[in-house]
């Protein structure tokens, strides 16, 4: 399997994983408006990137 591959099938359950989190977060703190979930649904889609990288990079 290719690098890239890992990278995509790591980086649909890290961010789901980090979006989930960042959002329950969110609610708790009482900061539950569209756009503040909305930014950290995508901050955290952003973070996963490189996070899936590196574990796909060494799983390879």
């Amino acid at each position: 399997m290719s690098l890239f591959l890992k990278t995509m099938i790591f980086h649909i359950f890290i961010g789901a994983t980090l979006m989930g989190t960042a959002i329950t977060a969110l609610l708790v703190m009482g900061q539950g408006n569209m756009m503040s979930i909305l930014v950290a649904a995508l901050a955290a889609f952003v973070v996963a990137g490189p996070i899936s990288w590196l574990i796909a990079r060494r799983l390879h």
